[in-house]
């Protein structure tokens, strides 16, 4: 055997490894930070009020005046659009990760299912934990299920994951003209779950001003009912199918700000001009039969699953927009920096909320109105985007994002930052 011949058996494969600073995609991540951002507008919601107003804004007689007009900025807004951006960067991030690995001469596969991995285990701490309205499990699980599709091209990925989304959709459509037809005790079991009687409702109440140990069982039924029946029924196909249209649209450059001017404002004209009258025809339709169940509790949740489908495509062209014309640099630095550690904002803002709101905390639970809300969301908007910064400028990951690549690579990641010699 020649020396050549010993070196060429013995040499280790190339392996998959960390993303560098240097590799980041800026455009990326700023879209990230305004993504995580977004969705604490509509979880404010989940972690202050009781669980079926987020849903039914009458479920807790705070529907009129100012807070009947905070519910219709949050839905039209906000409900689903920035979840939806977050979901499209989840898989864009998968494919994005194989395309790296595999320009390196190396497969990305094994590194990806331990991520998925330590990622469910994230989550269902979270969930059941801290906050029952976790989505890294189910982002976790269609990581599992859908990462084979990553070589599709993105035409398939645009067309399956759309196609995918729509079916939730159509479930919630054919559910709704079904209720007509079932046992009148199946109709009064709907209807209590979708306002709940008076009892019900002080009985939230109270579990949530109580202790941690009082709030856990209510905690971890919810969060285990979304871990299996709305996973299967909503969450699949919806965060499975932006996945997939995450993986086509990163293909064809359009998260990175590779597309022309044009492209963007052309994309944000269509998306806003087609979705936003179908998101604002639901409002009409829902209020218009008073968020009663029998309308509003499927059929009436279908305009905002297709309005909020097509919207978020608006969002990401006005971010790039803001990427390629520069604008607002000093936000965008920040954003950008709040999206390089977005799961650490995103569970921070978690901790946050749940002691404000509930009982181990302030006890606040269903004492800050909907626009009281939106004063709590700002203000930890602003403390997010200043400790962002503040902490890269110190440290390589943020502190969750320092965990997680610790243990998806088996050995501790270098966390300070080198100073320059």
């Amino acid at each position: 055997m020649t020396t050549a011949d010993s070196s060429t058996e013995t040499a280790s494969p190339p392996r998959a490894a960390p993303v560098r600073a240097g590799e980041r995609i800026a455009a990326l991540d700023v879209l990230r930070g305004f993504a995580v951002l977004g969705i604490l507008a509509m979880n404010v919601q989940s972690y202050s009020m009781i669980e079926a107003a987020y849903l039914n804004p009458a479920a807790n007689d705070w529907i009129d005046g100012a807070g009947y007009w905070a519910w219709l900025v949050a839905h039209v807004f906000f409900d689903m659009k920035f979840i939806s951006i977050f979901s499209a960067l989840f898989g864009a991030g998968m494919a994005l990760m194989a395309e790296r690995a595999a320009a390196r001469g190396a497969s990305a596969t094994g590194v990806h299912y331990r991520r998925q991995f330590w990622l469910l285990l994230i989550g269902l701490a979270h969930a059941h934990l801290i906050w029952y309205g976790d989505i890294l499990v189910p982002y976790a699980l269609c990581g599992f299920l859908l990462y084979s599709l990553r070589n599709l091209s993105p035409t398939k990925l645009l067309i399956g994951g759309f196609a995918m989304t729509a079916v939730p959709a159509v479930f919630f459509l054919l559910t709704g003209l079904s209720i007509p037809f079932i046992p009148a005790e199946d109709q009064a079991q709907l209807a209590g779950d979708w306002a709940p009687a008076a009892a019900a409702i002080e009985a939230e109440i109270a579990t949530y001003r109580g202790s941690w140990l009082t709030q856990l069982p209510h905690r971890s039924a919810t969060a285990l009912g979304a871990e299996t029946f709305v996973f299967l029924v909503l969450f699949f196909w919806r965060s499975g199918g932006l996945m997939l249209v995450g993986m086509g649209l990163y293909k064809l450059g359009v998260f990175s700000a590779r597309r022309s001017p044009a492209f963007y404002r052309r994309l944000l004209a269509v998306s806003f001009g087609a979705g936003l009258p179908i998101v604002i025809l639901g409002v009409v339709f829902n209020t218009r039969h008073g968020f009663a169940f029998e309308h509003s509790m499927f059929q009436g949740m279908v305009f905002n699953l297709v309005g909020a489908t097509i919207v978020f495509l608006g969002y990401v062209a006005l971010v790039m927009l803001a990427v390629l014309h520069g604008w607002l640099p000093g936000l965008q630095r920040r954003l950008q920096a709040a999206g390089r550690m977005a799961l650490s904002n995103y569970i921070s803002q978690s901790v946050i909320c749940t002691l404000i709101f509930y009982g181990h905390g302030l006890g606040q639970f269903e004492q800050v109105s909907r626009l009281g809300q939106f004063g709590i969301v700002i203000a930890i908007w602003a403390a997010q985007l200043a400790w962002s910064p503040w902490w890269l400028a110190r440290f390589r990951f943020g502190p969750l994002e320092w965990l997680w690549r610790s243990l998806t690579y088996m050995k501790f990641q270098p966390m300070a930052v080198r100073s320059p010699a």
